[in-house]
């Protein structure tokens, strides 16, 4: 334990959390214990500093191309081999209140009345009745999202897929001027906790009792992602590739653009892959790590990792990931919550790599610009998969800002009769109070700004290309 290195006052705030947490009878032992572990870590500082001058840039060994991968025989009874060795685990603990829902995200409708977990589950089916393999799903929730999704779950009774769902950590949220568990201060709502971010799937796959089940079926790989990314469905070429080269940890990586120069990247660090996030860099660096000549990709947080390894390592204790901490407030109180991030274990894994994907696997939908793209004419959907319209000829998605009244899905859908096609468009930015009709064309560059207090209405059928609509005189 890392308590030697904490200052008495540490030790004494420590000691009453210890205590004050025993209390706390909504969560397990293991909760506690893992809850008080973090904390200690935090506290002791034992942050990973980053020697700037000692970071290298992953060669193709580390960073694998994409095209590089060898090809999956077309063998039916191989495939199924394959497949029978893998598990799908989707992070489903995010509500949608960004986007104006109060459910889990993964219900929100994306395509043709489908949800998102409505296509990962097509996704799945597919490929078992192809293959008659059995890749079950799991679902990672957290308190916020359970019991939503074990109603949703329901409806897929019938489908030929094993539907898993486990929660991932409650943890209390603290009270920064004394480090006392909120929910000893009386905030026993939902509001005095936090699920301590994706980081915590190793230990509460191993907690919930799923990850030895799995192991007792043989499965020997999962396949993590966000159940928000439409892009990250099974690729029987990266399961290959671990499975032949025992890599006990994947990373996609993809090329940076401009929109992502926040993301995370992979770096050599010492001899061993690593993650480098905006947060660990020192701020004479931050300039450079945005930098896309530099940095040239970004963790799409899709992950494949061998079950036998989560295991030893979560017994092991050995997952020491980087501490974010990421303050609130609750009801005029400043609280603290520690979380960590499942990118950040590639550092403790044998043969861990990153491979670098092509960007149509890293297709998220964070707002309602996102769900405008994926619900146009320059995606279709097949089998549940959602894929890029190849009459589309620029490789990049169009840049799309909508303002504040096209935020919430409500809203957003109340506002569009259908939404425009945008095969040839290449940016949009909407600005007040617009309405579009049915079958409107987009092309180049758009801006619709409605004058402040008037509804601007597109018509229906109209096409606007490269240019700046301020009124209906514009069209």
């Amino acid at each position: 334990m890392a308590t030697a290195t904490l200052s008495p006052a540490d030790t004494e705030k420590l000691s009453n959390l210890k205590s004050a947490a025993s209390s706390l009878n909504q969560i397990s032992e293991n909760e506690k214990s893992g809850f008080i572990n973090l904390v200690s870590r935090y506290l002791s500082g034992e942050a990973q500093h980053i020697e700037w001058s000692k970071i290298q840039t992953p060669t193709d060994e580390v960073v694998v191309p994409y095209d590089t991968l060898a090809h999956v025989p077309e063998d039916a009874a191989e495939t199924k081999k394959l497949l029978d060795k893998l598990v799908v685990l989707k992070l489903n603990g995010g509500l949608g209140t960004t986007m104006g829902c109060t459910g889990p995200k993964s219900v929100i409708e994306v395509r043709n009345g489908l949800t998102f977990l409505d296509l990962i589950v097509i996704q799945i089916e597919t490929l078992n009745a192809k293959y008659g393999c059995n890749v079950p799903l799991l679902l990672m929730n957290s308190f916020n999202t359970h019991d939503d999704t074990s109603k949703i779950v329901e409806k897929y009774a019938k489908s030929n897929i094993k539907i898993h769902t486990f929660n991932q950590s409650q943890y209390p949220r603290m009270v920064v001027e004394d480090l006392m568990p909120l929910p000893c201060k009386g905030n026993t709502g939902k509001d005095g906790w936090y699920p301590p971010g994706h980081g915590d799937v190793f230990p509460s796959l191993m907690n919930s009792g799923k990850l030895d089940a799995l192991l007792s079926e043989g499965k020997e790989y999962v396949f993590v992602a966000n159940s928000d990314n439409l892009g990250a469905v099974v690729d029987l070429k990266i399961l290959n590739h671990l499975i032949n080269n025992k890599n006990e940890y994947c990373m996609e990586v993809t090329p940076k653009t401009l929109a992502d120069v926040k993301g995370g990247t992979l770096i050599s660090y010492e001899g061993k892959v690593q993650l480098l996030e905006i947060a660990q860099v020192p701020d004479q660096h931050v300039n450079e790590f945005k930098s896309i000549e530099k940095f040239k990709i970004f963790n799409t947080n899709n992950l494949w990792v061998n079950l036998k390894a989560i295991k030893r390592l979560v017994e092991a204790d050995a997952l020491k990931m980087e501490i974010i901490p990421n303050p609130k407030e609750v009801d005029g109180v400043k609280v603290l919550q520690l979380e960590i991030a499942a990118g950040a274990a590639i550092r403790f894994f044998d043969h861990a790599i990153g491979i670098n994907v092509p960007r149509s696997r890293f297709l998220p939908v964070k707002a309602t610009s996102d769900l405008l793209l994926v619900q146009s004419d320059l995606y279709t959907l097949s089998d549940g998969f959602v894929l890029r319209n190849p009459a589309r000829a620029n490789p990049a998605n169009p840049s799309i800002e909508l303002g504040p009244e096209f935020k919430k899905v409500a809203n957003f859908l109340s506002r569009f009769k259908s939404i425009p096609s945008i095969i040839e468009l290449d940016s949009l930015k909407v600005t007040g109070d617009v309405w579009f009709g049915a079958g409107i064309t987009l092309k180049g560059e758009v801006v619709i700004a409605a004058k402040p207090g008037v509804k601007l209405e597109i018509p229906d059928g109209a096409v606007i290309a490269n240019k700046e609509i301020n009124g209906p005189e514009d069209i």
